[in-house]
């Protein structure tokens, strides 16, 4: 080595310190889904309390009304009513209601919803699962035609603005909207089946002919379809005006935007504009909307059912709050929290996959 001249020591440095695991709940902080799926939990506990809390302050219970019931009818003395009433309901009120609701949300997380106190021996999961299916059918059914034509509608509204169709959708379609369901489930019944009787209201009343067997066969889908057609046409008339103005007012504010506007200049061709720009970008501000109405189906039936005698969940519900059955009332609500809350979860997963400035504007991370 040269005299005078210093070599760089050879010797590696310090290794950088190893960067610490994030937390739990920083990882929690910063996923998307992570959040939103516990925000949807603790919603779902949250109703779910408040559900147990809300149908116990209804007046009266079924083991008061049963007792008066045998008092007034049979004359029978107060403590013998009673004792039939409790073993018949196998319900007793003056538990403790701290009791009550930790007995509830044990069974909720063992998927037991209790038993039905009006029709003892069945379950609230087997009431729940024999009329989930038809307001499932009917309403959903009606759910998917009203926004596939409120679409259609309010795409040719937009690129048509001011014309014949724009007027008469826009009249027409706020009119039905403006009429709750189901008064005009009433309307129809009045009108159309007595005054008019156009309407077989009699025969079009439940969900299935007599003597018309559960089967997959063309007899028993088109029954069933025949019989839910009045509640069906309801929920249609009052939705698809407001499908069709919000998807007008979408689809006119992305055809303002500047990438249609090029997509012009470039020489597409305008069915491609139609969809590819226009409409999947003007479809993007409704999918939390389209969720919500979903998740709505199960318990928005309720007036519409009773008045068509549909045996949906709606009726189910109906019939549970006049007869005080506690858990069945539980159950209904509880169910149509989870769909709703289930339904929102996706829009907003299905949102932050089709545009990822929605979670990474929250700071997260898919």
């Amino acid at each position: 080595m040269t005299a005078g001249v210093s070599t760089p020591d050879a010797r590696p440095g310090p290794r950088p310190a190893a960067r610490p695991k994030p937390s739990i709940g920083h990882r929690i902080y910063h996923s998307f889904v992570l959040r939103r799926l516990l925000r949807s939990i603790f919603v779902i506990w949250v109703v779910a309390s408040g559900v147990f809390l809300m149908v116990r302050l209804l007046p009266g219970n079924p083991v008061d009304v049963y007792i008066n019931q045998q008092i007034g009818l049979y004359g029978k003395s107060y403590d013998q009513a009673a004792a039939e009433a409790q073993n018949y309901f196998r319900f007793d009120p003056s538990t403790p209601i701290w009791r009550q609701y930790i007995d509830y949300l044990a069974g909720l997380l063992h998927g037991d919803m209790g038993t039905s106190i009006a029709t003892p021996g069945v379950t609230v999961t087997e009431k729940i699962a024999q009329y989930l299916p038809w307001t499932l059918y009917s309403v959903g059914l009606a759910l998917l035609i009203s926004i596939s034509i409120g679409l259609i509608l309010g795409m040719i509204m937009a690129y048509r603005r001011g014309g014949i169709i724009d007027h008469a959708v826009s009249i027409i379609g706020s009119g039905f909207h403006a009429i709750p369901n189901y008064l005009l489930a009433i309307l129809i019944v009045v009108v159309g089946a007595v005054q008019l009787g156009v309407i077989d209201y009699t025969r079009m009343r439940g969900n299935v002919s007599p003597g018309v067997t559960p089967e997959l066969s063309f007899r028993f889908l088109s029954d069933i379809g025949y019989h839910a057609t009045l509640p069906m046409i309801t929920y249609i008339l009052t939705t698809v005006g407001t499908w069709a103005l919000i998807m007008k007012a979408s689809t006119t504010q992305v055809l303002g935007e500047d990438y249609v506007t090029v997509a012009k200049a470039r020489g597409l061709k305008e069915s491609r504009i139609q969809t590819n720009y226009v409409g999947r970008n003007a479809l993007l501000p409704l999918i939390a909307q389209i969720a919500t109405q979903a998740g709505f189906i199960v318990g928005g039936a309720i007036f519409v059912e009773q008045t068509f005698s549909y045996e949906g969940v709606g009726l189910l519900l109906f019939e549970s709050i006049n007869s005080r059955d506690y858990p069945t009332i539980q159950g209904v609500l509880l169910v149509v929290t989870i769909t709703v809350v289930l339904a929102n979860l996706a829009a907003d997963l299905v949102n932050a996959a089709l545009d990822p400035r929605i979670r990474l504007g929250e700071g997260g991370a898919a």
